[in-house]
């Protein structure tokens, strides 16, 4: 070949290499771009599902809020008898306690948040602020179930054990089972000054009402601290789906 036509021939070959390079380049950013945005789905899949979480929650802890305010009543019902205050129904006194003696723990829905952390995908949420305040929820919410436990030992040894120990429960559930039934189910039985002499006898008993006051006001300032982290999750979420579909 002449010098010329290695020119010519070099020129090529070095410009389909090029041509080659950009090709690469090219379907590797566009394949790039494919996964980003696979992930960016999958991301906000999780985040509409922490949503769905979230409003559960909220709905649940307002059912919550509600009793342990009301059984709080309750309890300070009940010492106002404790210091001599007299009974004239001892069938309605009766119902002030069963909400205390039958307290519930409450339970998160927080399934996604679960599933985010087992499967190593924490990682996917990319808005530090909605990372942060997912972990900041679960952190107040492990702090809560623990004055639970709290509050369950406190009740079985100041509540369940006095009570069990001196006073025969039969007429009192058969007593609250006919009120609350209308008469469909359980028994009229008598209640009367003479079945709680002993119960109000109890100083272990009026501490465990004492107790059942502050711990139970304590969870719901945990609660209400929840709710409201969980409803500002709500709307920090929103804002980033709505980034999204700009």
């Amino acid at each position: 070949m002449t010098e010329n036509k290695f020119s010519k021939y070099l020129l090529y070959a070095l410009g389909e290499i090029v041509l080659v390079v950009i090709g690469i380049l090219v379907a590797l950013y566009i394949n790039n771009q494919s996964d980003m945005r696979k992930e960016r789905i999958r991301e906000l899949s999780y985040l509409q599902n922490i949503k769905t979480d979230l409003r559960l929650n909220i709905a649940e802890m307002d059912k919550y809020l509600d009793i342990r305010s009301s059984n709080i009543e309750s309890a300070k019902r009940i010492l106002e008898h404790f210091d001599g205050k007299p009974v004239d129904d001892y069938s309605a006194f009766n119902q002030l306690g069963v909400g205390i003696y039958n307290w519930q723990k409450f339970y998160m829905t927080n399934n996604t948040f679960q599933e985010l952390v087992n499967s190593g995908n924490l990682a996917i949420i990319s808005n530090t602020q909605i990372k942060n305040r997912l972990l900041d929820i679960e952190s107040l919410y492990i702090k809560m179930k623990s004055e639970e436990d709290h509050y369950r030992f406190d009740t079985e040894k100041l509540i369940y054990e006095p009570l069990y120990g001196m006073m025969d429960l039969d007429p009192m559930v058969q007593n609250f089972t006919f009120r609350v039934s209308k008469g469909q189910a359980g028994k009229n039985t008598v209640l009367d000054k003479q079945y709680f002499d002993e119960y109000f006898k109890s100083t272990r008993l009026k501490n465990g009402f004492v107790m059942t006051i502050l711990e139970l006001d304590t969870m719901n300032g945990q609660m209400r601290e929840l709710k409201a982290q969980s409803e500002q999750l709500i709307a920090d979420i929103d804002a980033e789906m709505a980034e999204d579909a700009r």
